[in-house]
């Protein structure tokens, strides 16, 4: 199926919505594009939307955690949101929930980072 990526500037915060499948081929493109908008665009946080993924593996998670580290270098925060039953039980295992916040959808996401959705 491939990975579709949606990226979404409001205000200093960089929303992307995935849909499709995170395995190491479109992680490798993932990971490109996703940093080439956080140097670009001022962004602090990130929102991070999972609600078309249905499948993710351990490339997925190390694209998740460097961007991660990308934004809390930068005194922000990521924030997922819409994360699917897979999806959840990967990050779960992961232990992902221990470092980044999941939030509902991404009103909550956005308005728990100080952005009127």
């Amino acid at each position: 199926m491939g990975l579709e990526a949606n990226y979404v500037v409001r205000e200093n915060v960089l929303i992307v919505r995935l849909e499709g499948e995170i395995d190491h081929h479109e992680s490798i493109q993932l990971r490109e594009q996703w940093q080439e908008y956080l140097q670009k665009n001022g962004i602090v946080h990130v929102v991070l939307n999972l609600a078309g993924v249905n499948f993710m593996d351990s490339s997925g998670i190390g694209v998740v955690l460097g961007r991660y580290k990308e934004v809390i270098s930068k005194g922000g925060e990521l924030v997922v949101c819409h994360v699917t039953p897979p999806v959840e039980r990967l990050f779960k295992m992961a232990g992902i929930y221990k470092i980044i916040r999941g939030e509902e959808n991404e009103a909550h996401a956005l308005l728990s980072l100080g952005v009127a959705s």
